[in-house]
């Protein structure tokens, strides 16, 4: 056996046919997250006048959608153990489905406001259940990869959201934005019948005492593995995680992953990236892009440069390592932010030149690109590798809750803040907050690349380190186990 502090080589061998669809499936939850993401600033561009909201309450409305992920965050690892990561998403498909149709037909702000919180929660119980899903399904030689292409669909569907709210611009207003809400029906709608064929995770069948059906979905998701090694594996990790109780979460060793998920999950998004997410078009047009086509196509453009960068984070992510990836994506959003907010304070009352704007662009540019390359990518790397067993789901739902959280300070304040006290200072704020993020990440961010899930609680149980020898075990050449 090899210490558990020492990662082997990830193998080139091609991923089973069943982990690859499990992979697809939870790329295409990916793509319906990020449109939905993408097209809310464009729509808001059209209900705000269409329904006669004030500014306060369009960030109301944009703000519900983050409500209601906290709460399902929150509840989501509760809801991902009783019912299992298969029907979780199951719900999540048909919640998206329903919700956004309501959406489309809404009639005064509060009816969007329900149907967007609602939504909200499809979306924050997906956030647990699908990387989830995705890391107990498929071999550990490609988890990083496949978690990481939650982003690149992510990313994708951003850009697509952009370019429906562009396309649908010049439409009708009375009902363009119902057709930009109304879309993402069409992909859920696709998405449940592949959902209802795929096999349930074996980390959670074995929860249950479902043994046989955790072995049969292990020969299906990793035929190289031998079932019946990796189920005792799993079955000594269980047993040594004292039950998995949430309260384990809060005592040693189990404490300094509770810090740290929490943490990571609330610097993610206290840094400002959804900020130009969505209200991009607001802030492009401050900029001087008159036309709300031209805004949304900026929006658009500058995600086109995150997902190429998101495309090499996914590339790199299982060769260089989480660590470098994250460290990297950081600094690139520091200076995104600084450049920002230099170039706002360049600007004397609405007059922008050229090179003003293409600065002020490659500012934003620049923040989705450190994010998307860093925290985007490994925010469901971390919630789904930081805590073993059957700490796992309440430990995702502990990383997203923060993140959330953050999240709707963001989307609540920032409109009111930039009113109050300009581009300049509120950009320089989320770079102050991007630096103590990388300090923090530059300290206690373990390095998990390569590690089966159930060794990670080495690092933990070793005091926040790898240990140089000690008993567990290491990953094989195929992605599963081999024993001491």
């Amino acid at each position: 056996m090899s210490a558990a502090g020492t990662p082997l080589t990830s193998s080139k061998a091609a991923m089973p046919k069943a982990a690859m669809v499990v992979a697809a499936s939870a790329a295409m939850m990916g793509l319906l997250y990020g449109y939905d993401n993408g097209n809310i600033g464009g729509a808001a561009l059209f209900f705000k006048g269409d329904l006669g909201l004030t500014t306060a309450q369009v960030s109301t409305v944009a703000t519900a959608i983050v409500w209601g992920e906290l709460i399902g965050a929150f509840f989501g690892g509760w809801v991902s153990n009783r019912l299992g990561r298969r029907k979780a998403i199951l719900v999540v498909a048909a919640g998206y489905l329903v919700c956004c149709l309501t959406s489309a037909a809404s009639q005064n702000e509060w009816q969007l406001w329900a149907s967007r919180f609602f939504l909200g929660l499809a979306i924050g119980l997906s956030l647990i259940a699908v990387p989830l899903f995705a890391a107990e399904s498929v071999p550990a030689r490609v988890r990083g990869r496949v978690l990481v292409l939650y982003q690149v669909m992510a990313t994708s569907g951003l850009i697509v959201g952009y370019l429906f709210s562009a396309g649908l611009s010049e439409a009708d207003p009375n009902y363009n934005w119902r057709i930009m809400l109304g879309l993402a029906a069409l992909p859920a709608a696709i998405l449940l019948p592949i959902l209802l064929r795929l096999p349930e995770t074996a980390n959670w069948l074995l929860m249950k005492g479902r043994r046989e059906d955790a072995a049969a979905t292990l020969r299906r998701t990793d035929p190289g593995v031998d079932p019946e090694q990796a189920l005792a594996e799993m079955e000594a990790a269980h047993a040594d995680e004292s039950g998995g109780m949430i309260r384990e979460m809060f005592r040693k060793p189990y404490l300094r992953a509770t810090v740290f998920v929490v943490s990571f999950g609330f610097f993610i998004q206290i840094t400002g990236v959804n900020a130009a997410v969505t209200y991009g078009p607001q802030l492009f047009k401050s900029m001087g892009f008159s036309s709300d086509v031209e805004a949304i196509l900026m929006g658009a453009f500058v995600q086109v440069f995150a997902l190429a960068a998101v495309v090499v984070s996914m590339i790199y992510i299982d060769r260089w390592g989480r660590r470098p990836i994250l460290l990297t994506g950081i600094s690139i959003l520091i200076v995104g932010q600084v450049l920002s907010a230099a170039t706002f304070a360049t600007v004397h009352g609405d007059h922008w030149t050229r090179i003003q704007q293409v600065a002020g662009f490659a500012g934003l540019a620049l923040v989705q690109i450190g994010f998307v390359f860093g925290f985007g990518s490994l925010v469901w790397v971390y919630a789904s590798e930081a805590f073993p067993g059957r700490m796992r789901a309440y430990g995702t739902s502990a990383l997203l809750t923060a993140d959330l959280l953050a999240n709707v300070i963001i989307a609540q304040f920032t409109l009111i803040a930039i009113d109050r006290f300009g581009q300049t200072a509120v950009f320089l704020v989320f770079a102050v907050l991007a630096v103590f993020a990388l300090l923090f990440v530059a300290k206690f961010a373990p390095e998990t690349k390569g590690r089966p899930l159930d060794d990670i609680r080495f690092f933990w149980e070793n005091g926040g380190k790898w240990p140089a020898t000690g008993a567990g075990s290491a990953p094989t050449a195929s992605g599963g186990h081999k024993p001491a």
